[in-house]
């Protein structure tokens, strides 16, 4: 294996690579019902490779954990804003309960097994995947008085306890939260993501991307004008309910200006564009329908435009069409309405705000002339706005350098409840300011997917081979200790959860679990199986939480094991 490790040592991100690429292949193998999924599989995968020897340097997984929190954050910024408050009392619950359980499980572990202080924190420190403990933790033994070896070797011990259980702190959270979650719920996560994502657009149809609607709402359609059905454009636009638009008109095989006073007259060919309902029955009023008429073909645009003007803020939506002209809005028709994201019931007594994103349909000097009463239009671009991304970043890696004590403790987000802190504010802004900013979906799932597990990646090179070189030295007692930390909390945290807090949807359990227990590898997985964004929220709220209240744990720990 020399030749493998000199590969190796050269160029250390071909571990890297490798260990993604075997990882996400063998998580797609199924054991039965089990799957073990890209994330874990490139754990697996990574600490197989780390015993041939791999050094990777540590500002990798940070900047790959950066990018993956932050997208997180960032997408469901317009959500989660919304979520705070009152309902979300279980989540905070929920983060209390999981930290309890933990102090609670990992005290007991000591006494029963002999632990000294510095194995005891090390073991929560991996166990819990909660990096941070190994600072608190370590400092809460420097205030002990010990002597200086002794006060070094407890350190050195916080360590050794971590590698040895970190491997398996992040690979049992996976399997609770996507495996043993879902069989006590006895629904998937995937299932129950689809009905809260229906539950929140409100009876909203909206479709997915490759999705169209088999009968869609606005459509158009020529018809030959007949015999005693001679009226003026205006006339057969109004007489429908709703109104109707004719974009165009062909007479003794010319092209004719339309216009509002524009007589129809019999053999007239008319293009009519509007609600399905209404055009389909304005064959009443005009004859009979025809296909495949040279040069009556129209490209109608859909625009997606920003609402910034200040005298349609705080409307209805029965006040606006009220207060606007027919010939304002002659030709255009709305298609959706949406606020921080999230589609609306455009309901007559709905109040439009600044910032609501309405989609306009219509012909392009319409919808131009719509466009330009309402607000900006939104361009679509598929480049990210690396000044927004950049910027983001910046704030959240700086947040998380921030430290608060309390009674002599030192509590920090750290970079990664930072990153998310930020990616959250920035997220929930683009949302309300939509012209600039710009990050497509693909390129926010290229940062989830990639910065996810390549950080798990990077965690099992770096510390796969410790931890197996340590349980050698040390035997499979700490490493059991790691086990029954890891899983016996999310058990217990899990059980109040389904039947004490009474959480009925298994997506949105599956991203306040993960959260709690700031186990990002699970949360990733998570996603991966909800294939949508519906656990982000509770996730975000959990995993803010916990990483202050797991990282408060150090001090407890080292003064009661």
């Amino acid at each position: 294996m020399d030749w493998l490790h000199g590969i190796f040592k050269h160029s250390p991100e071909i571990a890297l690579f490798l260990s993604l690429a075997l990882g996400y292949l063998i998580g797609k193998i199924k054991f039965g019902k089990f799957q073990l999924g890209g994330v874990a599989g490139s754990l697996l995968v990574a600490v197989i490779v780390s015993q041939v020897g791999v050094e990777i340097d540590s500002g990798v997984k940070a900047v790959l954990f950066a990018l993956f929190i932050y997208a997180v954050g960032y997408e469901s910024g317009p959500g989660f804003f919304n979520a705070l408050g009152k309902q979300s009392i279980k989540e905070i619950l929920l983060a209390v309960v999981m930290a309890a359980s933990g102090l609670a499980t990992v005290v007991v572990m000591a006494k029963l097994f002999g632990l000294d202080k510095g194995l005891a924190a090390g073991v929560a420190a991996g166990g819990l995947t909660q990096s941070a403990i190994i600072g608190t933790a370590g400092d809460a033994i420097a205030k002990l008085g010990l002597a200086a070896d002794e006060t070094q070797r407890l350190q050195a011990n916080v360590a050794i306890g971590y590698a040895v259980t970190y491997v398996f702190g992040s690979f049992g959270a996976i399997i609770v939260c996507v495996n043993i979650l879902p069989k006590l719920m006895g629904r998937s996560i995937r299932d129950d993501a689809i009905a809260a994502e229906a539950k929140q657009q409100a009876g909203v149809q909206v479709l997915a991307e490759g999705q169209q609607a088999a009968a869609p709402d606005l459509i158009g359609r020529l018809y030959v004008v007949a015999a005693g059905k001679a009226r003026s454009v205006a006339q057969i636009e109004e007489a429908a309910d709703p109104p109707v638009t004719i974009e165009r008109v062909k007479r003794g095989g010319k092209f004719i200006e339309v216009s509002p006073q524009l007589t129809l007259q019999a053999d007239d060919i008319v293009l009519v564009v509007g609600r399905r309902a209404a055009v389909v029955a304005s064959a009443a009023l005009l004859g009979k329908e025809v296909y495949g008429v040279d040069g009556m073909a129209l490209t109608m645009q859909k625009r997606d435009v920003v609402i910034t003007r200040k005298e349609l803020d705080g409307q209805t939506v029965a006040q606006i069409r009220g207060a606007t002209a027919g010939g304002v809005r002659h030709g255009v028709y709305v298609v959706q309405l949406k606020r921080m994201g999230k589609p609306l019931s455009m309901t007559p007594d709905l109040v439009v705000q600044a910032g609501d994103t309405v989609t306009l349909y219509g012909a392009e000097h319409d919808v131009r002339r719509v466009a330009s009463a309402v607000g900006e239009v939104i361009i679509p671009s598929s480049k990210t706005d690396f000044v927004y991304l950049g910027a983001g970043l910046v704030v959240g890696l700086l947040i998380g350098l921030l430290v608060v004590k309390v009674g002599g403790i030192p509590l920090t987000l750290g970079s990664g409840g930072g990153a998310l802190l930020a990616g959250l504010l920035f997220g929930w802004y683009r949302a309300k300011r939509q012209t600039f900013g710009e990050m497509p979906p693909g390129a926010v799932q290229i940062l989830k997917d990639l910065g996810l597990a390549g950080f798990v990646a990077v965690v099992g090179l770096q510390s796969g081979l410790q931890a197996v070189t340590t349980i050698k030295e040390h035997g499979i007692t700490i490493f059991g200790v790691g086990v029954v930390v890891t899983i016996v909390p999310m058990i217990i945290t899990m059980l109040i959860g389904r039947y004490v807090l009474r959480y009925e949807n298994t997506a949105i359990f599956a991203g306040a679990l993960s959260g709690s227990r700031s186990a990002n590898p699970a949360f990733g997985e998570v996603l991966d199986k909800a294939e949508n964004a519906i656990p982000t929220v509770p996730f975000a709220i959990t995993y803010a939480l916990a990483n202050v209240l797991l990282t408060l744990l150090g001090p407890l720990i080292v003064a009661l094991a």
